[in-house]
């Protein structure tokens, strides 16, 4: 066996993807690993993959001409996922694509097809959520500021919807855990910034309204709620815990 080991990325797994397939030493042969994950294995061989820009393409231009749009969507949603196994997971599913066609999107009776559509319901139903139940605060300079703390690399999922909601605002959604944000210029468009440190997430929180509006909307939030209709555990199930964290009526109360 042989195991590619590729970085977390789009570009690193389907380049992975590229040096599995160009190998030739069959499938059944060949496997991707994300860097830094998973254990040693004796009577394996590792090769670390090497990203490049042609090798990225030429993958996507096969995906497209052979499997359609829809399969090279699932993919890129599927890269996005905190799983650990899931370079090797995109790698099966490609097998399928690459030689069935476009219909094998719906071909959910293969365990590798259906893996990577279970990892697409996941990553997109926490991006619906995230969208959802993200709050923004704004700075002194007039820009909006959500942060959020997922579990999949889901930020890129929800520019969309807030580059038509919110246009003609500037405005960022940090992910705090990855160290990363989308930012959005008024009437432009967006782009995603890696930080790699606190100190940005620190010089955005600095000077927010949030400590101005926290306790006029936590008010709102208990005026309406009727003390004897509560029920936590329904509340819990339209509301996972790890969001409110992040959303203001949930935060510093007594």
């Amino acid at each position: 066996m042989t195991i590619f080991q590729c970085s977390d990325t789009l570009d690193g797994i389907l380049c992975g993807v590229y040096d599995a397939w160009m190998s030739r030493l069959g499938h059944g042969n060949a496997a991707l690993e994300l860097e830094g994950t998973g254990n040693l294995k004796m009577f394996t061989q590792y090769r670390k993959v090497e990203e490049s820009r042609e090798k990225t393409d030429k993958v996507i231009a096969a995906i497209y001409r052979k499997a359609g749009r829809q399969a090279y969507e699932m993919v890129f949603r599927a890269s996005l996922s905190q799983e650990e196994d899931k370079a090797d997971k995109i790698y099966r599913f490609l097998i399928y694509a690459l030689n069935c066609g476009g219909r094998v999107t719906d071909m959910l009776q293969i365990p590798a097809v259906y893996e990577i559509f279970r990892i697409n319901r996941a990553v997109g139903n926490e991006a619906h959520l995230l969208i959802e139940f993200a709050r923004f605060s704004e700075t002194k300079d007039k820009v909006l500021v959500s942060m959020v703390g997922p579990k999949n690399d889901v930020t890129i999922l929800m520019a969309p919807h807030f580059a038509d909601r919110l246009s003609g605002e500037n405005w960022i959604i940090y992910d705090e855990g990855r160290k990363k944000g989308i930012v959005h210029k008024a009437d432009e468009g967006w782009m995603v910034v890696r930080t790699g440190d606190d100190a940005w997430k620190e010089q955005l929180v600095r000077g927010t309204d949030q400590e101005k509006f926290a306790d006029l909307w936590r008010t709102f939030h208990k005026s309406i709620a009727i003390e004897e209709r509560r029920n936590y555990v329904c509340q819990r199930g339209h509301l996972p815990l790890r969001f409110r964290p992040y959303m203001t009526e949930f935060s510093s109360r007594d």
